[in-house]
C-alpha cells in the first residue's frame, strides 16, 4: 500500500489490519518499522518483489489537494505525485510474470474527474470534464493502463469528500462554525459529493474483495447535497448559526487557484457501488455528520 501516512491511508491501514490483512507500507524515507519498505516513485524505483508478494496493491499516494495555497509549483506537485506513483506501480506490476502479478490494483482518483456538472447528476460513464483537477484525474487514471493491459483488475477510486473531524472537508470548517462565523461558500448552490469515513473504508474493503468489479467507481454517498444544505446541517449539529457566507472573491484571495475547485458543483452518484450491492451505513448527510463529529 502506498500513501499510508495520509488522511485516508492511515485509517485504511488500521482497518485492513483489523480485518486480518498483512499490510506492507511503501514509504519514501528509510523504513522505521518491520512492515515498511522504501521506494522512490519520482525516480520510478520500486523493487518488483514487493508487489510480486502482494495479493493486491492499494495506491492512495498524492500531495494533499487542500493542504496549501495553490501556485504553479504546488499544482505541479499535485499532478506529479499522483502520476509518478501510479505509473511506477502499474509498470512494475505489468513487468512481472503473469503468475506473480497481484490480482488487483486499487488506485486512488477523485470526483474531480467530472469537472463542474452544475445540477446535472453523473455516474461513472460520464466523460472527463474541464479544469485543472479534471486534467489531473485524466492522466492519473491513464497511468494505471499498463497494469490493466497486463490483465490485472484495476479499480479507480473516484473518491468524493470523506467526512471526519480530523481532516478533509470538515476539519477547516469546524473552528469558524464553532465561533459562530461559519457559512456557505460563494452562493452555496454547488453540489457536494460527501461520504462518511466509515462508508469510505467499508467501500474500499468491499472493492478489494469483489473480483467482479473493475474500472472507475464513484466512492461517494448516495445523496449529494448543495453547499448551502451542507452548511445548514453542520450548523444545526454544532448548535451554531450559519450566517456568514464566504464570498467567492475572498476564497480566491485565500486559496489561490484552489478557490475555483472549491466552488465547483459536482453532483456525483455511486452507480457502480449501488449496482454491486454495497450498503451504506450513513446514506444521508445528518447521519454522516453525526458520525464525523463524534470521531
Amino acid at each position: 500500500m502506498a500513501g499510508v501516512s495520509g488522511f485516508l491511508g492511515t485509517r485504511l491501514v488500521d482497518r485492513l489490519t483489523a480485518d486480518g490483512h498483512q499490510v506492507t507500507r511503501l514509504v519514501r524515507r528509510p523504513p522505521r518499522t518491520a512492515d515498511e519498505r522504501q521506494w522512490n516513485p519520482s525516480a520510478a524505483q520500486l523493487d518488483p518483489q514487493l508487489v510480486a508478494d502482494a495479493d493486491a496493491v492499494v495506491n492512495l499516494a498524492g500531495a494533499g489537494v487542500g493542504d496549501k495555497r495553490w501556485n504553479d509549483d504546488y499544482k505541479k506537485l499535485i499532478r506529479t505525485s499522483r502520476v509518478d506513483s501510479t505509473s511506477t506501480l502499474a509498470i512494475t506490476i505489468a513487468g512481472l510474470p503473469a503468475a506473480d502479478r497481484p490480482a488487483a490494483l486499487l488506485n486512488s482518483s477523485a470526483v474531480g474527474w467530472y469537472g463542474n456538472t452544475g445540477d446535472r447528476t453523473v455516474e461513472e460513464d460520464a466523460p472527463a470534464g474541464e479544469g485543472f483537477l479534471a486534467d489531473v484525474c485524466r492522466v492519473w487514471e491513464a497511468a494505471t493502463r499498463p497494469a490493466e493491459d497486463a490483465g490485472v483488475r484495476v479499480v479507480r477510486l473516484r473518491t468524493g469528500l470523506p467526512l471526519h473531524r480530523d481532516g478533509g472537508l470538515l476539519k477547516p470548517q469546524l473552528l469558524p462554525f464553532r465561533l459562530g462565523v461559519g457559512g456557505k461558500l460563494g452562493n452555496g448552490r454547488q453540489w457536494v459529493p460527501w461520504i462518511s469515513m466509515p462508508d469510505w473504508l467499508d467501500a474500499t474493503a468491499f472493492l478489494l474483495a469483489r473480483d467482479d468489479v473493475a474500472g472507475p467507481v464513484n466512492v461517494v454517498g448516495p445523496a449529494p447535497v448543495t453547499n448551502a444544505e451542507f452548511t445548514r446541517e453542520l450548523a444545526r449539529q454544532l448548535h451554531r448559526p450559519a450566517i456568514m457566507p464566504i464570498p467567492a472573491l475572498a476564497l480566491k484571495v485565500a486559496l489561490g487557484g484552489f478557490a475555483q475547485e472549491a466552488l465547483t458543483s459536482t453532483r456525483v452518484l455511486p452507480g457502480v457501488l449501488g449496482k454491486a450491492g454495497f450498503t451504506w451505513t450513513h446514506p444521508d448527510l445528518p447521519g454522516a455528520l453525526h458520525a464525523a463529529l463524534a470521531g
